[in-house]
This record gives structure tokens, C-alpha cells and sequence, in this order.
């Protein structure tokens, strides 16, 4: 039995829209999944049933669900109607449309749509677009869409529509105003691991107290990199994602401090800055957060009380949606876990406090009268240097597990 007479679209068949299909046959949340390519794939609905079922990642479908004793878990394959069950779960494939102002979501009583192309990211781009627009799938008969990646407006100039948000999980989901909001952003794998990392700081220390931040993420490779060198597209300007993805360590950028900026407002405030490194795994990433922080009593900030705050939090974070350990983990320990969004490796949290001098006599705009009459114009400020490590699966068991309950929330409102 499923727990709501909803049925959920899923756009594309990549790996976040592979592994959310999973998710949901799984969680036997809806009644029935209707998933679009757009396309046909291979030559018959055997060929797009043997792609769901089997995963170079996380193996195949009935395993992750059920382990070693499990049973093939597809069956009742209809290539007409291009439908199959698995698990007991109703699920259609469309194979036509790309646009998606065209799927036919209407006709097939789809009003929850998660668009996972990652092709639509623009939600000022209007729904007649002729290249196609994430609007386009509300034309097409969905009710509220939910992005699986962060929002791009192309368009410097232009607002962020107002009937579209940004929320993670357990950090600003109650941003979501279901009267308002249509168009979801699941932010992306890394800004959902940065903000269970930054959201304890802050909250125990204060906007005041965190001066500067930066993070590093070594991120899994990803679909959008080369398995084999290759001539870069025109106009391509960052040649490195053409290089082989399994010989190279290659340096990329990354959007996650501006998102977040939409996750948690107050960074707006803090000079942050955020890279990326793609390494030669398929998945399992990890975020190096490095934070300056001021206390007013010298010696106060330490590793110790570091990694108790992120033990409070994840403490009190009951979905567990942030993790905390104290053992010696390596990426492929963290594959598939489930929910948590940030596992903190506590044996590696590291703490360094330094005195700061100011010359108040330098400082422009402070008067030289002023100066003259204070008694230490030398002012030393205790500043502390925090580096924090926090681990993530950035396919199957942080992101798209967050994506799910994002999914189940929406729905759980009405549409």
C-alpha cells in the first residue's frame, strides 16, 4: 500500500532521476511514477528496464533494496504502453517529448513534477520558450515542480521570480509557502552538506563572531565530465573538463556559496568563498570548511567544543540528516548511507587561535585626537582558525534521499 493516491513525474533519467526513482520505489510514498526521457532507449522497454535495474554504483536495484536474498523486482513490461511495475509500484515511461511544456503530464494525472535534467534552471525563462523552460511542465499539467539543482537566472539584471524558493532539508524548509510557491530548488549536493557544516557555527557563535569562511569541496566525478580527452564544444572556456575524468585531479569551480546565500541569508554578510576539485571516484565527496571566529576570551574556541557543537546538532537533528563520528572513514565508507546530508569526521576538526594586532591610529576615519587619548592604541584581537571536515554522498544517500523527503513535504501540503 502507498501512503498517497498522488503520482509523481520524474524528468530525465540521469543519475539523480535514476536514483530518486529508486528512492521512491523504495518508499512507496506515491502510487505511481511516471518518468519521462523523451527519447527512445536502445530498442525496446527492456533496454530502459535493464538500465533502472542495474547501477555501476550502488549495484542493482533489488540488492539495495533487499540484499543478498532479494528477487528481480521488475516485471509486467509493456512496450505499447511503454509501463512496468517494480516492486509492486506502477511506473510508465514516455519516450516522445523533451519540452516541457509538451510532456503530457496532464493526461497521465501528473500534478508533482521533479524536473532532473539539470537542462531547465532558468525559472525566469517563460513556459513558450523555444528551447524549453521548467515553467513549460506547469503549462503540461503540473501543479508544483521541484528542481534538483540550484536556480540560474541567466538575466543579471532579473529578480528570482517570486513564486519560486530554495530550501535544504532540515536547515530552511519552512520557507516553502505552498500558497505562493511552485517552483522548488533542491539547492545541489554541496550547498546541502556546506549548510549543515555553517548552521551549528552559527548558531553557537553568532553572525558577529564568524569573520571570513572558505570551503573546498573534492567532489566524485560527475556526467558533465569526459571519460577520454576530447576537443572542447565552441565558445567552451574551461578546458579541463575535457580531460580524462579516471587519470586527473581537475580543478572546477562550484555555485555553492551562492546558493547558500538563498539557504541561509546571513552569509550574504560573511566574505566567503568556495572551490571545487573533481577526483577519480564515482561518487562519495567531501567538504573542507575552513572558518575564522572571534571570542572575546582567549582560548575558548577549541577542537573539543567544535565537535560537541556539531554533536549537539546532530543530536537534536532527529531525521538524521546530520551525522557525526568519530572514526577514520575514507569516501567509500559514506556511499549510499542513508539521509544524512553531513557526516562530521570529528578525529580531523583542528583548532588554532592567533592574536590579531590593530593600529588604531591607522584606521581611517578614527581622528588623531581620538587616537592620542586612548591608552594602548595597539588593540590584539583573539581570532580563531576552524577547519571542519564533513563527508557526503553526493548521489544516492545525501542529496537525492533529501530530494525524496522534499518530494514527500511538498506533496504532504496538497497541491
Amino acid at each position: 500500500m502507498t501512503e498517497s493516491e498522488l503520482k509523481l513525474g520524474i524528468n530525465g533519467l540521469g543519475r539523480i532521476a535514476k536514483l530518486t526513482l529508486w528512492h521512491h520505489i523504495g518508499r512507496k510514498y506515491f502510487s505511481e511514477i511516471v518518468v519521462n526521457i523523451g527519447r527512445q532507449v536502445g530498442t525496446k522497454i527492456e533496454d530502459v528496464a535493464c538500465f533502472i535495474e542495474k547501477d555501476s554504483t550502488y549495484g542493482s536495484l533489488q540488492q539495495y533494496l533487499y540484499g543478498y536474498k532479494s528477487k528481480r523486482l521488475i516485471e509486467n513490461l509493456d512496450e505499447k504502453s511503454g509501463s512496468m511495475t517494480i516492486d509492486g509500484i506502477p511506473l510508465k515511461i514516455l519516450r516522445k517529448v523533451r519540452n516541457p511544456k509538451e510532456i503530457p503530464w496532464r493526461e497521465n494525472g501528473v500534478e508533482l513534477v521533479i524536473d532532473a535534467t539539470g537542462q531547465f534552471a532558468d525559472p525566469a525563462v517563460p513556459a513558450d520558450a523555444p528551447r524549453g523552460s521548467i515553467r513549460g511542465h506547469l503549462e503540461a499539467g503540473a501543479r508544483k515542480v521541484i528542481h534538483s539543482a540550484p536556480f540560474k537566472i541567466k538575466d543579471k539584471s532579473a529578480e528570482m521570480p517570486a513564486d519560486t524558493v530554495t530550501t535544504v532539508m532540515g536547515i530552511n524548509e519552512d520557507d516553502y509557502d505552498p500558497s505562493r510557491h511552485v517552483l522548488i530548488s533542491n539547492a545541489s549536493c554541496t550547498t546541502t552538506c556546506l549548510a549543515f557544516m555553517i548552521k551549528p557555527l552559527l548558531d553557537a557563535f553568532g553572525l558577529e563572531s564568524m569573520l571570513t569562511a572558505s570551503m573546498v569541496t573534492v567532489h566524485a566525478a560527475t556526467g558533465s565530465q569526459q571519460v577520454l580527452d576530447r576537443s572542447p564544444k565552441t565558445g567552451a572556456t574551461d578546458l579541463r573538463k575535457n580531460r580524462s575524468v579516471f587519470n586527473n585531479i581537475i580543478l572546477t569551480t562550484t555555485g555553492a556559496a551562492k546558493t547558500l546565500s538563498h539557504v541561509i541569508p546571513e552569509m550574504r554578510q560573511i566574505g566567503f568563498i568556495a572551490e571545487s576539485v573533481r577526483v577519480p571516484v564515482s561518487t562519495g565527496s567531501m567538504i573542507m570548511l575552513v572558518v575564522d571566529l572571534h571570542d572575546e576570551t582567549e582560548g575558548r574556541i577549541t577542537r573539543n567544543r567544535i565537535n560537541e557543537i556539531y554533536k549537539d546538532a546532530a543530536a537534536r537533528e532527529k531525521r538524521g540528516y546530520l551525522m557525526f563520528t568519530e572514526e577514520q572513514n575514507v569516501s567509500s565508507d559514506i556511499i549510499g548511507y542513508p539521509l544524512a546530508a553531513t557526516i562530521i569526521e570529528g578525529t580531523e576538526t583542528h583548532t588554532r587561535t592567533a592574536n590579531l594586532s590593530f593600529d588604531l591610529s591607522r584606521i581611517q576615519g578614527l581622528s588623531k585626537a581620538v587616537v592620542s587619548q586612548i591608552a594602548q592604541p595597539i588593540v590584539r584581537i583573539p581570532i580563531t582558525k576552524v577547519v571542519v571536515y564533513g563527508w557526503y554522498d553526493n548521489e544516492m544517500g545525501s542529496y537525492t534521499a533529501m530530494l525524496g523527503d522534499q518530494a514527500v513535504r511538498v506533496a504532504d501540503f496538497g497541491l
